[in-house]
């Protein structure tokens, strides 16, 4: 499979440096996961996250584990 990808030449900003890269990096992985928050979501699929320091499981077919706060049907 090509990927084809559009050349750095063609970028509208010039290159982003220190700060504005790690700012840019930042958006697209918050971009990256809820789109797939989202895709799972849609699929009925629950998904695991962290939080105030525990696993956490959200979703109508998570998994009920002891100690593991869950929203699934079984919680």
């Amino acid at each position: 499979m090509t990927v084809m990808s559009k050349p750095m030449s063609n970028v509208d900003s010039p290159s982003p440096q220190g700060h504005e890269y790690k700012a840019i990096v930042l958006d697209v992985l918050k971009r990256a996961v809820a789109e797939a928050l989202e895709r799972k979501r849609k699929l009925g699929q629950y998904a695991v996250f962290w939080r105030d320091g525990r696993v956490v499981c959200i979703g109508p077919d998570a998994p009920v584990v002891p100690g593991v706060p869950s929203t699934g049907k079984n919680s």
